[in-house]
């Protein structure tokens, strides 16, 4: 897969982002987020310093452009990306790792994609939300929030891993 093809996706799925955060505000119970998928998905090639980078710019982006709180998107993301290599290894084995291969859902099949992208949505949705209440929320109302997000969210996040992990392969 060339990289400038998937940068275009990248953006067009921040894009996509910005919307869902502007426009499709179901309730203070659900957040849907397309950011885990979006990080998960960027090339292997690049290190985890490089992912944690465009993670951080990512959600500091969806921070000032469409959610308003300064720097929650990005703090809930970069643990995504810091992660990122552990659970492609952990889920899909080391070999795609060290060959630098991007996954699909055709390769990989859908349950290791969709258990890998569930993975880092979990992370993003546990920080983000308990970030969120800062202590002013009921123990149950963080356990709803990150249960109906997550219902909600990777609907999307499998739709944007879709979008942005290659079809084709060679």
């Amino acid at each position: 897969m060339r990289n400038d093809n998937f940068w275009g996706r990248y953006v067009l799925l921040f894009i996509a982002q910005l919307v869902l955060s502007n426009y499709f505000v179901f309730s203070p119970w659900v957040m849907a987020t397309l950011l885990p998928a979006m990080v998960l998905c960027i090339p292997l090639s690049i290190g985890p310093i490089g992912a944690m980078a465009i993670a951080f710019a990512s959600g500091l982006g969806v921070d000032f452009l469409a959610e308003g709180v300064i720097g929650l998107n990005a703090l809930a993301i970069v643990p995504v990306a810091f992660a990122r290599e552990k659970i492609i290894s952990a889920v899909f084995g080391m070999d795609l790792l060290l060959r630098k291969n991007a996954f699909t859902f055709r390769r990989n099949g859908f349950v290791s994609v969709a258990l890998a992208t569930s993975i880092a949505l979990i992370i993003f949705l546990i920080i983000f939300v308990w970030a969120e209440a800062a202590g002013t929320r009921s123990f149950w109302f963080i356990i709803g929030k990150i249960s109906a997000s997550y219902v909600i969210s990777m609907v999307f996040c499998l739709l944007a891993v879709r979008a942005v992990a290659p079809s084709n392969l060679r």
